[in-house]
């Protein structure tokens, strides 16, 4: 029987594999079956974050062997070719909103410090093939239910919280998703078989079991134990020991009834997906931070602001109340608005008093590279409103991780972001199970409790100012953290890709 009929040994009842193998004939009917096709592949280099990360691009060569892309190197095609076997992995991934690219990043860098060759493979990039589309046609309903949940509260409460929260959590759920991850397997017959590959998201990881990969890490991203994030036949590690619990037994993932669970084969914790770059420095850091809330420099407040911009009215309103401040020189703001730039434009036109303010950053990768490590010197003093924005996705996304370092406050729904060693303000989540984030953020010491209004989120906003001492337990807490390795997720998901092929 295959995957989407028994999961884990349990045996999934015939209504969830009828509607498992509706959901795959549908994809097919619309974007047709691409199995026979022989895509042939080349590596790149990538130009965005090659050089700081090590990354490499697999793409699809095109039939008259020239890259897909433009203005990059191709270094080969075809099985076995350009791929370093020894020393290469494989993040496997797809862009959804920017917290599984960023992930896919953490665990790049994690690779290049321990001296291995990350293989970047973007599933949905593979515009051309039958996964590509379904990951697109995915993608964009999500979007669309999120943005839907920001304006509508009886939207968000009657349809998005539950679908996010229980829908995605049962078993039947996962049912369809392994159905559906046989469509986009097609891409990894030119990918040699025993290259480790970690998925940062969990339909690279079920395609790359489906297709034959042999050791394969399926790092889960939440905090929130969900069927949606499961990959049997691949080693699936958590970032926190609450949600590997709930995962080793498969909880709640069958409404009361007792699952068969997983074993220790299956899943292990590892701790935060966090960039090599980011752990090494905390120490740095914390004490810079610390220097600058004992000293009164201004608070740096980071608003990221992914995906398609949701949540824009709760940072509308963060600004508007930090003006006065920046303006006594308490504060100041980094603003990075991802991809999307009329973010920035709605702000501005909302806000027009910002302009007095701000300096823009955009599109402009050395400056913001400039400014970033500028800003770490401790003696530059930093004011008024910084904004960010990059049209490359590798660059949008990154932009956060280089700014992070030398911010005070990261302001950022209880997404990803929650697992960073930065202090943190949380906002309102979209999605009920972003909320374990900010629940395990806030008892390991490292952010806030989620704000789940804007009264919250400005009363938060006024305490960080007027009580610095919060900052600095903040940091004490960080750096105890580092010492209890709870940060070093992303070098032991590499090392336990490599221990998978290591023991055959």
């Amino acid at each position: 029987m295959g995957k989407s009929e028994i999961i884990f040994g349990n045996k999934m009842s015939k209504k969830t594999i009828k509607s498992a193998n509706g959901s795959k004939r549908k994809y097919v009917k619309k974007f047709g079956d691409d199995s026979n096709v022989d895509y042939k592949l080349a590596i790149e280099d990538n130009k965005y974050i090659g050089d700081s990360l090590g990354v490499k691009n697999i793409i699809i060569r095109r039939e008259d062997n020239t890259p897909s892309t433009n203005g990059l190197n191709p270094i080969n095609a075809g099985l076995d070719s350009g791929f370093d076997k020894e020393k290469g992995i494989i993040v496997g991934n797809i862009r959804m909103g920017f917290g599984h690219y960023r992930i896919s990043m953490a665990i790049a860098s994690a690779a290049n410090a321990l001296g291995y060759t990350p293989y970047w493979m973007d599933l949905n990039s593979y515009t051309q093939t039958t996964g590509g589309k379904v990951i697109n046609a995915q993608n964009e309903l999500y979007s669309l239910g999120s943005r839907i949940s920001q304006k509508s509260k009886l939207f968000n409460r009657v349809v998005w919280e539950p679908m996010n929260y229980e829908g995605f959590k049962k078993i039947s759920y996962n049912s369809s998703d392994q159905k559906n991850a046989e469509l986009m397997t097609s891409v990894f017959k030119n990918v040699p078989k025993d290259i480790p590959l970690v998925g940062t998201h969990v339909w690279p990881a079920q395609a790359a079991v489906h297709a034959g990969m042999k050791y394969v890490v399926n790092a889960i991203p939440d905090n929130w134990p969900m069927a949606l994030h499961l990959a049997e036949g691949s080693l699936h590690t958590v970032q926190t020991h609450s949600s590997l619990l709930g995962y080793r037994n498969l909880n709640g993932m069958n409404g009361k009834k007792i699952l068969n669970t997983m074993t220790s084969k299956d899943i292990c914790y590892t701790g935060h997906y966090i960039d090599y770059e980011l752990v090494d420095n905390i120490e740095k850091d914390c004490e810079q931070r610390i220097n600058r809330a004992r000293n009164k420099k201004p608070v740096r407040f980071l608003l990221t602001i992914g995906g398609a911009g949701a949540q824009r009215e709760i940072f509308a309103s963060i600004i508007k109340y930090l003006l006065k401040a920046i303006k006594a020189g308490k504060a100041c703001l980094y603003v990075n608005v991802g991809d999307y730039k009329n973010v920035w434009d709605e702000l501005i036109a909302e806000i027009p008093e910002m302009k007095e303010y701000a300096t823009e950053h955009f599109n402009n990768w050395e400056d913001t590279t400039t400014f970033a490590n500028k800003a770490l010197d401790e003696n530059e003093e930093i004011t008024g409103i910084h904004g960010f924005y990059h049209e490359n996705i590798f660059e949008a996304v990154y932009c956060t991780n280089i700014l992070m370092r030398s911010c005070d406050i990261l302001v950022t729904k209880p997404s990803e972001l929650s697992f960073y060693p930065v202090p943190k303000l949380f906002i309102k989540r979209v999605g009920g199970h972003e909320k374990w984030g900010a629940i395990h953020s806030a008892e390991i010491g490292d952010g806030t409790y989620e704000c789940e209004d804007i009264p919250h989120t400005l009363q938060m906003i006024k305490m960080f100012i007027n009580n610095r001492e919060t900052i600095v337990e903040m940091c004490e807490n960080i750096k105890a953290n580092k010492k209890a390795e709870i940060y070093d997720g992303a070098i032991k998901v590499v090392k336990k890709a490599f221990e998978l092929r290591d023991k055959q």
